[in-house]
């Protein structure tokens, strides 16, 4: 996949996250930020893919469906948000990483004007949500449940 050895892949996904985060957190986005910001997105994934864990991959997965959504990129954000289910579903991961991968394949079925789907998913991020241990993630998890876009389902 790369040159570059596992540390430095490792690093380099954690740094383009935290940037992804850093575009998302901008108030006043540009074109090219936002060019900027889902470039960030696939190449965090990328190199979670060389260098992290499942987990980490199923995280990257869910990130690029999240930008997406926030582009209005709707078919993109539920190809990255079934990814993201299928690796939680695949490999038990439950809590925090289970009730966003629900919240990425509502936020997608809002974009794409799914009412059923929305709401199927919604309801399944709810209740997965209820089921996260750490105040912490809880706090986390209903804050980005709780931030657009939404498309107007909400």
């Amino acid at each position: 996949m790369s040159d570059l050895n596992e540390a430095q892949s490792k690093q380099l996904a954690i740094e383009l996250f935290n940037k992804t985060w850093q575009f998302l957190d901008m108030e006043n986005r540009g074109d090219d930020d936002d060019e900027m910001m889902l470039q960030c997105a696939y190449a965090s994934c990328y190199h979670w893919r060389a260098a992290g864990t499942d987990l980490n991959q199923a995280r990257g997965e869910w990130m690029i469906s999240h930008v997406a959504a926030v582009l209005g990129m709707a078919e993109t954000s539920l190809h990255h948000a079934k990814r993201s289910l299928k690796i939680c579903e695949h490999h038990g991961f439950g809590d925090f990483d289970l009730a966003f991968a629900y919240e990425a394949m509502a936020r997608a079925a809002a974009a794409l004007k799914d009412c059923k789907g929305h709401d199927k998913y919604l309801a399944l991020a709810h209740a997965a949500g209820e089921q996260i241990t750490k105040t912490e993630d809880k706090k986390v998890f209903i804050d980005g449940l709780e931030a657009g876009p939404w498309f107007g389902m909400r």
